[in-house]
């Protein structure tokens, strides 16, 4: 792995060294047009949706979750292609935890925020954030740009041999980790964590991907093709 040390993205101006509950029943629908099933148009993504399971912070499957299919706006995948062409050629790509979201799972979110006694998630992904302050403090959101179709929650992995699973770049905190550890300008990291989120989001900020403050993770399309739409359609 040697070989990633000391990786220079010249074209972006950087230079980074690299250690290496039940749910309801919906009828299948067809995707809308102009969506995609991103892992058709970006090759070798890595994709792990986390509201598909029970690692996440509500603590099980979300409505509207029924196959692990990341789904985008083609526009939105295909410039997510072009970052991924980008860090092939270091044996390096991405990894997405959420992409395209139905109304209806953050109607979920919603239902969750609003039930006192559901804390099982909280030691682990707010530990030091009020649940009662999640949608005060951007955290949810009752409508998310996720719904739109051209968000996606990411990070860079980097490709171990065939039989080993690839590793996530350490990024200081883990994906949904509520609190200010998480914000993109977190100052208490380890010089290699800064320089890691740096280089996602230099990266997703060169194809035309605009990053959110408060989450490390979250980038929109700057010219998301349906900027007042939200979709409901099941992830299937």
């Amino acid at each position: 792995m040697q070989k990633l040390a000391n990786i220079s993205f010249l074209l972006l101006g950087i230079s980074c060294t690299i250690l290496t509950g039940a749910r309801p029943l919906s009828a299948e629908q067809p995707m809308p047009e102009g969506f995609v099933d991103v892992s058709k148009i970006v090759p070798r993504l890595v994709v792990d949706l986390r509201y598909l399971s029970d690692e996440n912070f509500v603590g099980g499957p979300i409505d509207g979750y029924l196959k692990p299919r990341c789904i985008l706006t083609r526009k939105a995948a295909m410039a997510l292609r072009d970052v991924q062409s980008e860090l092939a050629e270091f044996g390096m790509g991405l990894k997405v935890f959420d992409a395209y979201r139905p109304q209806q799972a953050v109607d979920h979110f919603v239902r969750w925020s609003n039930d006192a006694s559901a804390m099982s998630s909280k030691a682990k992904y707010y530990p030091r954030v009020d649940k009662n302050n999640l949608f005060l403090d951007g955290y949810i959101a009752a409508k998310s740009s996720h719904s739109r179709g051209s968000t996606v929650d990411l990070t860079i992995v980097t490709f171990q041999n065939d039989d080993q699973p690839p590793v996530e770049l350490d990024m200081g905190t883990p994906f949904d980790f509520f609190g200010p550890e998480s914000w993109g300008n977190h100052s208490e990291l380890s010089a290699q964590q800064k320089c890691n989120r740096l280089l996602l989001r230099a990266l997703m900020q060169k194809h035309r991907f605009r990053p959110y403050a408060k989450e490390w993770w979250h980038f929109t399309l700057d010219d998301e093709p349906y900027p007042k739409k939200y979709f409901n359609f099941p992830v299937q």
